[in-house]
């Protein structure tokens, strides 16, 4: 049975009040270790909403997850790239009634990885962003003094139907943003925004922001971001199985 949504971030008519800073952090601070699978067919079955971590090896993504979460080791981020083949799971909210799924996938791009490896996972991560039914967000990290790289785009396929739809949400964070200068900066939100574009419907939430995990720029934003979308996706059903419900009013 689905949790009503807590009585901080909603209404008497849920109708959902806007999800302060302070709020989303103390959420995704819950975040916490679930299981982890080499297979899709390992996954549990799940009617929470998962929200997918994925991006180059050397783009952050370990240090982005566990910033968010305000948790050292979370996310476990080997010492050799690319060296991580699973997909490990993590539940938020509270422990007897967790409300999300955070799914952290492994890195794409390490030359140093052998070809038959690469070639296995590409599509291992095809099949879950094309298929897995929970998924509900995409989080895809970009080293902002890269901007996307080829792989980053054709990973971007995979998703761009469901994007399209609306039943995926996605959000590019430009990490190790700290690195730019203010000009640099502009840049690569300018073209990573152009290229968004062209995979942006009237039905989708497609969005990009600067971050940075050393200066904590950006984590409060994503934070709110993801707890948005937590609640935009529970708020039909708990409205479902509301008595009575005069105006529904969907969180951005």
């Amino acid at each position: 049975m689905t949790e009503p949504i807590p009585e901080a971030e909603a209404t008497t008519d849920n109708t959902p009040q806007i999800v302060t800073e302070k709020l989303a952090l103390g959420w995704t601070h819950t975040a916490r270790f679930l299981t982890t699978a080499s297979q899709l067919v390992h996954l549990p079955a799940t009617e929470l909403p998962e929200i997918a971590f994925v991006g180059r090896s050397n783009a952050g993504k370990s240090t982005a997850i566990n910033t968010l979460a305000q948790q050292k080791r979370l996310a476990f981020a080997s010492k050799t790239p690319g060296r991580t083949q699973h997909i490990n799971l993590f539940e938020l909210g509270p422990k007897d009634a967790a409300d999300a799924l955070f799914a952290d996938l492994p890195g794409y791009g390490y030359a140093a990885v052998a070809k038959t490896a690469k070639l296995r996972w590409q599509k291992v991560m095809a099949d879950y962003l094309e298929v897995r039914r929970s998924l509900s967000g995409v989080v895809l990290m970009v080293d902002s003094r890269l901007g996307l790289t080829d792989l980053d785009k054709q990973l971007l396929e995979f998703v761009a139907a469901r994007v399209a739809t609306g039943e995926i949400k996605l959000l590019v964070l430009l990490t190790k943003s700290d690195k730019l200068n203010r000009k640099e900066a502009d840049a690569v939100l300018r073209s990573t925004g152009d290229f968004l574009a062209g995979m942006t419907t009237e039905h989708s939430d497609v969005a990009v922001t600067l971050f940075s995990a050393l200066k904590k720029s950006g984590v409060g934003d994503v934070a709110v971001a993801l707890r948005e979308w937590v609640l935009a996706h529970r708020l039909p059903e708990a409205v479902a199985a509301a008595p009575v419900v005069e105006a529904v009013q969907p969180a951005d």
